[in-house]
Parts: structure tokens; C-alpha cells; sequence
């Protein structure tokens, strides 16, 4: 997507010149993020979080590289080099915090994003490597946390590690090996803390050149936007710096402020007291449970009660993650021509339910297993499995979407009261 208006980089200082010469990056840099990439005009602020998802990254790699210089990973020193941390190393309290809370702070953008990506149909073509991507920073980033959470060597790092790990034993032959090849062992224990660390510590990177991929890929077919509808020409966009560069800034000003209250005056409201208790595996937590994070998902594994065909356990282990691998085919259960839920008022009632859906399995996955719990979670994983492979396309056959606009131009004009081109040209 290029236009006349798009300027070219062309650098003035000798030494810009030089090294525009023999190492285009700030010209790369400038057809990727300033003034020559055209991006949609109506952009809204949902489309910060990209933005603010590789702002939370880059904190996580700064905080982890630091913190790492003074962990010890064996599990005999694990518990004791964080207190270390939080009370003998210069603001070392500071970056564990920063840390910890950075987590979910992350996951937190990155729900937001998917649910964007959702809301306006980011996922449909020509769009569908852009999601896949996506999909695989999903998870890169879900299990870097997870290995996370069991460095502090706290008794809920320990007993999480110890049952979700214990989960892949209900693979058919194969999956006490998987265990014990996770553990390094048949426990928890020094093993378990080296390797989780060394893939704590290397999967931020790998995660990182997957999102270059990813903002590639989006730079191919550029933005999607509100409207869903593609651009028609040099009116429907402008330039990416500085218009949307303020914009973000906005974002990124009001993420700091709700991270740095939640550092400074509540830094162990997302976390489990019983983590600071050191491990003891003689000793089992009265209700395990992981981070906020997870709970949909644990919520999914431990509504199957049953066995039938094949142990409950098993089936617990497929849906939570089919759950995950359902995102990946999602471009093709949706076959509706129309992107944006703006103008699929049937889907955006469906998705609503979803979004509910969602914060009931979080609730389930954190709340103890009584009966009424475990048929809340039931219904509720029933219902998220049904909305992506029976009610998405059913309604994608049956819907009939409202009228599209002409371009992204008239849209905004309609929207802010103006006149589009189309509407002028019918009054004379």
C-alpha cells in the first residue's frame, strides 16, 4: 500500500547518508513506522494495543535480563536468591515487581488485541498469516509465563508445576515420558528449575523475531480498521507518523500509569500469598491454582469429570488445548464476506456472549470445585467450543450484514456529520 503522498526517506547529515548507504535501517525504519507508511484514517484506539503489547515485551526482557544476573536456579537457593533480590539488591524489589506485574500486564494488552482482532474480523483475509503469527506469539508467551511462575520456588510454583505437568501423564503411551522429559526428573526439582529457566530466558527472544514476522506480514496487505472495508485510495489513509504516532503515545502514557500504580501501590494483587511460602512438597496447598492468566483455561481442563471412551483426564489435556488450536482454523470456520462486527449485528450479540463466556470459565478456573462450579464450567466450555465450530458458521450462512459504506472515507465523514464524495455527488 503505497501513494503519492508517502514521502521518501532521504537523509540530510552526511553520516545519515553514509549509513543509509551501506545500512538502510533508519530507511527501513521510516517506510515501516513514520511518514511513508500510509495506514487507514479511522483507526481507533483499540489499535494501540499492538503498540503497547511490544512496549510490555521489551520491559519483560529489560527486567528478565537483570533479574537473571542475580537468580539462583537450583532448588535449594531458587526461593531464597528472590528474597535476595527483593531485599539486598538495588531496586531489586523494583524490577521483581516490574516483572511479575509486567506479566500480566502483557497478557492482559494481548487478550485485548485478540479480542480486537476478533471484534473486526482482523483474521479473514488477506489477513490470515498476520492471525496465524499471532497465534504462535499466543503461545510462545503462555508457556515463557507458565516456566515463569515456577522459578520462585513457592509452594504455588511447585504444586503448579507438579499438577499441570502430572496433566500430560493421561497421554496414551507416551505421556509419563513427556513428564518426566518436561521435569527432568519424576518431581520437581533442581532439573525442572534449570530447564525451565534456560527456556524462560530464551523464549522472550524467540518471541521477539516472531513479532517482526508478524509486523511484516501485517505490512503486506497493511492495517485492517473499523469498517473492515479495504482502501480505495490516497483519501482513505495518512501517514503513519505523526498522526498515529501521537496516538499511540496517548496509549502508551495511560498503560505506564496503570503499570506504575500497580508496581507502587498494590504489586501482590495479581499474585498468590501462598507463593511466598518456600516449596514444600510434603505439604499440598488447600486449592492450587495459576496465575489470572490461565484460568480460562484450567477452568476447560477440569471440567471433564468422566471418563468415556478415554480417560476424563485425557480429554481435559485435548480441550485445553484445542481450545488454543481452534484460533489457528478460525479464518476459515468464518466464511462471512464482511469483517467488522460493526456491521454484523447478529455475530456481535454471539461474541458479546463469548467475551461473558470467557470471564465465567476465569471465574470457574479460580474458584473451588463444588458441584455448582463444576456445572458452571462445563456449560461454559460446552459454549466456547460451540461458538467457533457450530454458531460462527452458522451465522456467517445465515446472517444478513447491514450495508457496507463505499470506502473508509465515507464512513468517517457519515460518522463526524460530514459529506462523503458519494452523497455530494447525488445533491447535484
Amino acid at each position: 500500500m503505497s501513494f503519492s503522498w508517502a514521502k521518501h526517506y532521504e537523509p540530510k547529515q552526511p553520516l545519515m547518508r553514509w549509513l543509509d548507504e551501506k545500512l538502510p535501517v533508519p530507511r527501513l525504519v521510516y517506510n515501516s513506522l513514520g511518514g511513508g507508511y500510509p495506514v487507514p484514517r479511522n483507526l481507533n484506539y483499540f489499535w494501540n494495543f499492538g503498540v503497547l503489547a511490544g512496549l510490555a515485551l521489551v520491559c519483560q526482557i529489560v527486567t528478565g535480563i537483570v533479574l537473571a544476573m542475580h537468580f539462583g536456579a537450583n532448588s535449594a537457593i531458587a526461593f531464597g536468591s528472590v528474597e535476595h533480590i527483593m531485599r539486598d539488591v538495588n531496586a531489586g524489589w523494583f524490577l521483581r515487581y516490574a516483572h511479575a506485574n509486567g506479566a500480566s500486564m502483557f497478557l492482559l494488552v494481548v487478550y485485548v488485541h485478540i479480542a480486537r482482532g476478533l471484534y473486526y474480523g482482523s483474521y479473514k483475509a488477506p489477513r490470515e498469516m498476520v492471525w496465524l503469527l499471532g497465534v504462535v506469539i499466543f503461545l510462545l508467551m503462555m508457556a515463557t509465563a507458565f516456566m515463569g511462575y515456577v522459578l520462585p520456588w513457592g509452594q504455588m510454583s511447585f504444586w503448579g508445576a507438579q499438577v499441570i505437568t502430572g496433566f500430560f501423564s493421561a497421554i496414551p503411551l507416551v505421556g509419563e515420558s513427556i513428564r518426566i522429559w518436561l521435569l527432568g526428573g519424576f518431581a520437581p526439582d533442581n532439573a525442572t528449575l534449570n530447564r525451565f529457566f534456560s527456556l524462560h530466558y530464551l523464549l522472550p527472544f524467540v518471541t521477539a523475531g516472531v513479532i517482526i514476522l508478524h509486523i511484516w506480514a501485517l505490512h503486506i496487505p497493511g492495517s485492517n480498521n473499523p469498517t473492515g472495508v479495504d482502501v480505495k485510495g490516497e483519501q482513505d489513509t495518512v501517514p503513519f507518523h505523526p498522526y498515529y504516532t501521537a496516538k499511540d503515545g496517548v496509549g502508551v502514557g495511560v498503560f505506564l500509569l496503570v503499570f506504575a500504580a500497580l508496581i507502587f501501590f498494590s504489586p501482590n494483587l495479581l499474585g498468590h500469598p501462598d507463593n511466598y511460602i518456600e516449596a514444600n512438597p510434603l505439604s499440598t496447598p488447600a486449592h492450587i491454582v495459576p496465575e489470572w492468566y490461565f484460568l480460562p483455561f484450567y477452568a476447560i481442563l477440569k471440567s471433564f469429570t468422566a471418563d468415556f471412551v478415554i480417560a476424563a483426564k485425557l480429554w481435559g489435556v485435548l480441550a485445553m488445548f484445542g481450545s488454543i488450536l481452534l484460533l489457528f482454523f478460525l479464518p476459515w470456520l468464518d466464511n462471512s464476506p464482511v469483517r467488522s462486527c460493526n456491521y454484523r449485528p447478529k455475530y456481535r450479540m454471539f461474541l458479546i456472549v463469548l467475551l461473558f463466556d470467557v470471564l465465567l470459565l476465569g471465574y470457574v478456573g479460580g474458584a473451588e470445585a463444588t458441584a455448582r462450579n463444576v456445572i458452571l464450567g462445563q456449560i461454559a466450555t460446552a459454549y466456547y467450543f460451540a461458538h467457533f465450530l457450530i454458531i460462527l458458521p452458522w451465522v456467517a450462512r445465515s446472517e444478513r450484514p447491514r450495508p457496507l459504506p463505499n470506502s473508509i472515507t465515507e464512513a468517517v465523514l457519515s460518522k463526524h456529520g460530514g459529506t462523503s464524495p458519494a452523497q455530494t455527488a447525488l445533491a447535484h
